[in-house]
């Protein structure tokens, strides 16, 4: 006998939206729900399987019996089955045991479940999000936070790595744990927000959380759902953002995960030409199915709703939007304008980013990590773009590195590379990303990307950091960057904190904490980060000494910074135009002996009234080697050390 009640929680609109790829918030329907029937409680569960001929619920409850909980169909060809189940309660695990159209039975982890064991075979747990959250202050005025006239300073991360408890495989810090750690860290380093790759349940460490099966679930291996939103709550109290990665071009082929989900092509598209990745040996979403484009938007708002986050990071966009990525010739299909653009992806980004803004407004960000020039991804959907608020500089950060690789005598050969992102800054809003992918795969940590010996180095990084820092744009820093980690990050251990016992790591990680100050600081560095009117070039083609002079203008007419960079490794004298009627003082420094400089004094010395730099005066300013040096426009001569202002 089938143990089984009939029930439901889904209304005719529900089932109507849901076909139609209009239903955002699936996550109140799907899974497993604590309801009462006729008195009773017990657990509600529905599923997505249409080409299955039989589905029931297994587990821990029924010794993982297929006969005993058979799920019902529902009449209206939705392709749901769903029942109410007596006498279940939170913890319970479970499967949904799926009989194919040619016989087969899967068992498999319910899409929709907020929790998984932390196994390869993981089970679904009957869990709750319940939480009652002390952030409504952060909630309402956070759109102050994340609109792109705000200093947005990223700190990414992997918590499973950041810090590990006696540095033991597996010795994770539980959410609590980190939020006790990691809050004074951020709070004391001045960044303004943290994104966290990706929390959403993983069956394999070595893919950082990028081969999602629990798209719904928090990871396990760090607590519970409520101790993640312990630590975005006590984030958010101490005046951080939250920007999570998310996930929604590829899941990987584990028997319990979304692969053949019912012995059919259910989620990944069919036609392997657009549904395996041939790089990460994945499946890709059909996004042209309406279901399926419900279930990820009603994802997407699932982790901004009931998680509180404040963006999403969107994983390997150029991947979802090329039909050819990683493809040779005649390995991919054109679209029905013979182009290259998957057409359906494009189309599913656009009502994502159109259904969340609509949703929470301008109060959260949705950033893109694209690395083509595909047109207008930071356009609004109504102008013909792809509506997300922000795009990783991709190319900034390549031409970057790359400039600081080479040795001084080359430099004036690749001087442009630092230039070139001047042409193209405002085409999109940008964020700039020195992020993990940059130091792992052989690639060297950033310290060793840099030329020269071990002083050299630590100069031309913190020289970059400044350019990041004052270069139009947010900035984003992976963790063990602030303060010059040696080695690559390893995701099985910790940072090596104990660097920070000698100067020079700990002078750069002072220096960083420095930027974030100043950048929060001076309105100039982000009223107008992503407007025309708030960049200028002084000098931009001194080849042979390797310097850059640029402007950073705020909204009022006197609120401007000069940045000048040296980026070879001697003292020089340099002339700069400037405009009549304005006069310069020092605020920043990286050589200054905090941040293990040498502790040259970069001070104005003379200023002339002649024509120079096509402007009608000029300053001469003492330039220390390989340094960035940050100038504020005052109004009168008296010139103030104002180094020190933005420590805390």
């Amino acid at each position: 006998m089938n143990s089984v009640k009939t029930y439901t929680l889904f209304t005719e609109h529900d089932i109507y939206l849901f076909k139609e790829g209009k239903h955002y918030r699936l996550f109140e329907k799907f899974g497993a729900h604590s309801v009462e029937k006729s008195g009773i409680h017990g657990i509600y569960f529905s599923v997505w399987a249409p080409n299955a001929k039989k589905v029931s619920v297994v587990g821990n409850f029924n010794k993982w019996n297929s006969k005993d909980h058979i799920l019902y169909p529902r009449w209206d060809e939705s392709g749901i089955w769903e029942g109410f189940i007596e006498d279940l309660t939170w913890g319970t695990l479970y499967k949904y045991a799926i009989e194919t159209a040619h016989g087969e039975i899967l068992e498999k982890s319910d899409p929709y479940a907020l929790s998984w064991e932390q196994n390869i075979q993981a089970a679904s747990l009957v869990s709750t999000n319940w939480y009652e959250w002390n952030d409504q202050e952060w909630i309402e005025n956070r759109w102050k936070k994340n609109t792109t006239e705000a200093p947005i300073s990223v700190y990414e991360l992997h918590l499973g790595s950041w810090k590990r408890r006696n540095n033991e495989l597996h010795s994770f810090l539980n959410y609590r744990d980190i939020a006790t750690e990691l809050i004074p860290y951020i709070k004391n380093m001045g960044f303004t927000h943290v994104e966290f790759m990706p929390v959403m349940e993983y069956p394999y460490d070595p893919s950082w959380g990028y081969q999602i099966t629990g798209f719904y679930a928090a990871t396990s291996r760090f607590g519970s759902p409520q101790d993640l939103m312990f630590l975005i709550d006590e984030l958010h109290k101490n005046n951080i953002g939250v920007i999570l990665d998310w996930v929604p071009s590829h899941f990987p082929g584990d028997a319990n995960g979304l692969h053949r989900f019912d012995g059919s092509c259910l989620y990944e598209h069919e036609d392997p030409r657009k549904g395996f990745h041939p790089d990460w040996k994945s499946y890709i979403f059909n996004y042209g199915r309406n279901e399926v484009k419900s279930f990820l938007i009603s994802n997407a708002m699932f982790w901004l709703d009931r998680y509180h986050a404040d963006g999403l990071r969107v994983d390997a966009v150029t991947s979802m939007l090329h039909l050819d990525y990683s493809r040779n010739e005649g390995e991919w299909e054109p679209n029905i304008f013979g182009g290259n653009v998957n057409l359906e992806a494009k189309t599913f980004l656009e009502e994502f980013n159109t259904a969340v803004y609509k949703e929470f407004g301008n109060s959260i960000i949705t950033i893109a990590e694209e690395s083509s020039d595909f047109p207008m991804l930071t356009k609004p959907v109504h102008d013909g773009g792809v509506g997300f608020g922000m795009k990783w500089m991709m190319g900034w950060m390549h031409d970057t590195l790359g400039y600081f690789k080479e040795d001084f005598g080359n430099r004036k050969y690749h001087h442009h590379k630092l230039t070139f992102a001047s042409m193209y800054m405002y085409n999109e809003n940008y964020m700039m990303p020195l992020s993990h992918d940059e130091v792992v795969h052989g690639k060297a940590s950033l310290i060793y990307k840099m030329i020269g010996d071990e002083w050299q180095k630590f100069a031309n990084l913190r020289t970059l950091y400044v350019y990041m820092y004052t270069h139009p744009g947010a900035k984003l820093l992976f963790m063990g960057d602030e303060f010059g980690q040696t080695s690559e990050w390893n995701f099985t251990k910790s940072l090596d904190w104990h660097l920070l016992d000698y100067p020079v790591h700990k002078g750069l990680q002072n220096l960083v904490k420095d930027l974030n100050y100043i950048y929060r600081e001076e309105s100039a560095f982000y009223e107008n980060q992503f407007q025309k009117e708030g960049f200028e070039w002084i000098e931009a083609d001194d080849l042979e000494n390797s310097v850059y002079v640029y402007l950073r203008k705020g909204k009022r007419r006197d609120d401007v910074l000069m940045i000048v960079l040296n980026l070879l490794p001697e003292v020089i004298d340099y002339k700069i135009g400037v405009n009549a009627g304005t006069h310069w003082e020092v605020i920043f420094n990286s050589d200054d002996i905090k941040y293990a400089g040498s502790g040259v004094e970069p001070d104005v010395f003379k200023e002339q009234y002649e024509e120079y730099m096509r402007h009608p005066k000029s300053i001469s300013l003492k330039l220390p080697p390989l340094a960035g040096v940050i100038l504020r426009q005052t109004k009168d001569r008296k010139y103030k050390n104002h180094r020190n202002q933005f420590r805390k």
